[in-house]
């Protein structure tokens, strides 16, 4: 399986500006620049699609790992919180930290627990980031 994307830019860093779309449409020609990766410009960026990616896939390896342990979620939210900073010259992302609350009747703590960190360590993207990864989560009854 593979999934592509494509990124346009034009001019320099600072004063260009770029687009970004998939092949699914759902982004299409996706406005994006310096403004809105490193300042609070009007458009997304690089950084803000790699947590919306762990996002969903650590939900989705959650709600697999969760079926496996025969628990079916009612309601998992997942935000990913993913950190670029200056790291000598240059920039990298050195963290992605999920905040989850999941409603999951009937789950214990411990095949709560065991679940989350199935799916935070299985997870396709997790495995991608050479960042460290951590959750906090709460299980709402």
């Amino acid at each position: 399986m593979q999934r592509k994307a494509s990124a346009v830019w034009q001019g320099d860093l600072k004063t260009g500006k770029g687009s970004i779309s998939t092949d699914s449409g759902v982004l299409k020609q996706t406005q994006y620049s310096f403004s809105t990766r490193f300042e609070n410009g009007v458009g997304t960026n690089p950084e803000e699609l790699l947590a919306a990616a762990h996002a969903g896939c650590f939900t989705m390896a959650l709600s697999a790992q969760l079926g496996g342990a025969g628990l079916t979620a009612q309601k998992l939210e997942t935000t990913a919180t993913v950190s670029l900073e200056k790291v000598g010259d240059g920039f990298s992302i050195t963290k992605s930290h999920l905040d989850l609350v999941a409603r999951v009747p009937g789950a214990d703590k411990a095949k709560f627990d065991a679940a989350v960190k199935a799916a935070e360590t299985g997870c396709p993207v997790s495995k991608l980031f050479k960042a460290e990864i951590s959750v906090s989560a709460r299980l709402e009854s």
